[in-house]
């Protein structure tokens, strides 16, 4: 089971403009990235090939690896965006 963590963000234009536009931001941690090796001077990873919570969001445990036991700092971070944007403008008004 995959594990997401969802960020929404909502950008708003200058309050002079009536644009505005909300970000969505997906959030998935990716293969793990420790060197195991560092001690006697080497590189080696463990193989982990993507970030699985040990414990319910919101917990000490949802940021420990259930596969290798890593913390999710040494997991990659992929980040995918998506803007959405509703570009709503008055109607044009010529002044007669």
């Amino acid at each position: 089971m995959r594990k997401r963590q969802v960020v929404v963000r909502r950008e708003e234009q200058p309050r002079s403009s009536t644009n505005s536009s909300m970000t969505i931001r997906s959030v998935r941690y990716g293969e793990c990235q420790k060197n195991h090796a560092t001690g006697v001077g080497g590189y080696a990873v463990d193989g982990c090939r993507e970030f699985m919570a040990s414990g319910e969001e919101g917990t000490a445990a949802a940021l420990t690896c259930a596969a290798c036991g890593c913390h999710r700092n040494f997991h990659r971070r992929e980040v995918e965006a998506e803007v959405a944007c509703d570009c709503s403008s008055p109607p044009f008004s010529n002044g007669t």
